[in-house]
This record gives structure tokens, sequence and C-alpha cells, in this order.
């Protein structure tokens, strides 16, 4: 790497051939396709920085871009070059500065929601070291560890924009927030009670009410055990992160009028939904460091915190995906990529 980019630390060799270690998946298929290989230490461009990652949230769209995006409508399926690497969310500490990039400077320890959304293959969280556009981060708390910051900013990013931007939560409603304990849904939990809805209803699985209540989810529903709609009435505003062929079982649960904010696609019926005047209103999480900060205050404040199920170490994310596929999460997965 060329000595035009500053800030190489001590012990942070330079050179394009430096090898680094990363993940590779070099065709559509089972965890399993998620090998660990050496690559050239990429060298970042113009306003971009270079991280020493420490820690790589995962995220739905990493095993959907490893499995070829099976459960995505096939007119809406991205392309994929491979090989690639996977991962858009991480944390870790900025080793150099590419040209033009004055925002961070080596040392800074920062997290962030890379290159979202661009091509799946752009971002390469799933490795020691990546490159950032130096917009797309923000500060890490020092209140949190890296394994911590990088649980974050695809899921926290979802919540934030839509229950402050797309959705806005409103002071005195009724919010329910299906898929609850998961990454999104544990966000949204929080960010509505912060946003000042007077009753919060979570709705997650088995062994969730206790995790949930103590994000200050007012009512708690086992789906598995009850039917949600039939427990559930009056719901001014629906956040549904599960979405599927059956979403349509919950909107008995909003009022007429009310509104309807999908994270994922589902079939709710449009035609019912028209009937009853019920609102929908989604969009697509984008990256942004200055919404991230944003977050990055509530977490240092305490006013919202992470929920970390799984943590597995790089050379093992295939793992990490074989238990995202089980399902039933409390918060995220995690790889630790490096503790240097």
């Amino acid at each position: 790497m060329g000595r035009s980019h500053v800030g190489y630390p001590p012990g942070d060799p330079e050179g394009d051939s430096y090898p680094v270690k990363a993940i590779l998946v070099h065709r559509a298929g089972p965890p399993r396709e998620l090998q660990l290989a050496e690559v050239a230490r990429p060298e970042p461009g113009p306003g971009e920085v270079l991280i020493r990652v420490h820690a790589a949230g995962v995220n739905p769209p990493d095993w959907y871009a490893r499995s070829g995006f099976g459960l995505i409508p096939e007119p809406l399926r991205p392309t994929i070059a491979y090989p690639f690497t996977p991962g858009t969310d991480v944390s870790g500490v900025v080793v150099a500065a590419g040209p033009g990039s004055t925002v961070w400077a080596p040392g800074d320890e920062v997290f962030g929601l890379l290159r979202f959304p661009t091509t799946i293959e752009a971002s390469k969280g799933y490795a020691e070291y990546t490159t950032a556009p130096a917009a797309d981060l923000a500060r890490k708390p020092a209140g949190l560890d890296h394994v911590q910051a990088a649980a974050v900013p695809m899921a926290g990013l979802t919540a934030w924009q839509y229950a402050v931007d797309i959705a806005p939560v409103l002071p005195g409603t009724t919010v329910l927030v299906n898929g609850a304990a998961g990454g999104v849904g544990h966000f949204l939990v929080q960010l509505a009670r912060h946003r000042g809805a007077s009753r919060v209803i979570a709705v997650a699985s088995t062994c969730h009410e206790g995790f949930l209540r103590g994000l200050g989810a007012d009512e708690y529903i086992d789906y598995t055990t009850t039917d949600v709609a039939q427990a559930a009435k009056d719901v001014d505003h629906l956040f549904d992160t599960v979405g599927g062929p059956h979403g349509h079982r919950l909107t008995p649960a909003v009022r007429d009028g009310g509104l309807l904010s999908p994270v994922f696609f589902g079939d709710y019926r449009d035609a019912d939904l028209d009937r009853r005047g019920i609102r929908t209103r989604s969009g697509q999480v984008r990256s942004c460091g200055a919404q991230l900060a944003e977050l990055a205050d509530l977490l240092a404040a305490g006013t919202i915190r992470v929920g970390i199920d799984s943590v597995y170490p790089l050379a093992e994310a295939w793992r990490a995906h074989e238990r995202a596929e089980q399902g039933h999460l409390q918060g995220k997965i995690v790889l630790e990529v490096s503790d240097r």
C-alpha cells in the first residue's frame, strides 16, 4: 500500500500483498460455503478509511446473499459477483485514511453500516481489515465493547429510520412490535418507548418475556401459544419485522385507520387494509453515520441497549449462519474478528 495513505500504527505492516484473513463465498449454498481465506489487505479510496475490524455483525442480508436470495421475490433479487465477502456491520479501529478523508484519524474507534444498500459484496465486513466511506461511520461509544457496537448498525438504523423518519412513533400511541426479540425488533421496542408510546406490546416466541420487559415492553404475547390478533386490540401502529405469507394474521389487531409498518416482505391482504383504512409505511435502511451517532448517544446514556444472542470467531462464520437460520434470536449474532 502506498505511503500516500497516512497513519499506519506500529505493528501494522504496509503493502498491498500483506495477507489478511477474510470469509469468502464462492457459490450460493448452505452455511458451509463460508470459507476462511487469505486475501490482500484493501486500500482506502478517496473519502474512505481503512479499518482494522474487531467485530462484525451478522444480518439477514448476509445469509440471504450466501444462499442466493431464495426468500426474496425473483424480480427483486440482487445479482452477486463471486467470490464475495459478506458483512455490512463492523466495529473497529481506523488504521489509515484515503485521499481527501479528514473526518477520522488513525486510532479512532468507530462502527458503522457500510455502503448499504448497494451491491451486497461491496462492504466486506467479515474480514480482519475493510474499507469504509467516512460518512458511514460514527464514533464507538466508550461504554460499549466492539462486539456490542458491531451488533448495532443495521438493526439499530433500521429501527431508527422506521420509528423516527419512515413511520414516526407518535406520543401516546399503542405500538405492537412483532418479532420483538430479534435484532430490529428489540431496538423498535426501546425506541417506541423513547418516542413516547403509551403502550408497547412485544410479540415473540417462548422464553423472551423477561428480556423484552427489561427493554420496556408493557405487554408480552407468546405467539406460539396465543393468537396475537385476539390478545391485542386497538393497536395504533404495528411494526412487523417478520413478514411472510401469514402477515395478514396480525392486522386484525390494528384499529381501523391505524398504521402498518412492514420491515420485510409479507402478505397483508391489501384489499382488507384499504377497506379498513389502514395505512402502510415502509422503506429500505440506508447507511448514515450521523443517525448512527444519535443512536450512539442513546446507547452511551443507557436509554437503549443492545442484546447479544451469540458470538462466534471469524473462522466459524458458518456456525453463526447456522444459528441465524434456527431463528428465535434474542438480539444479534456477532463475529469476533480480532482483539489486537
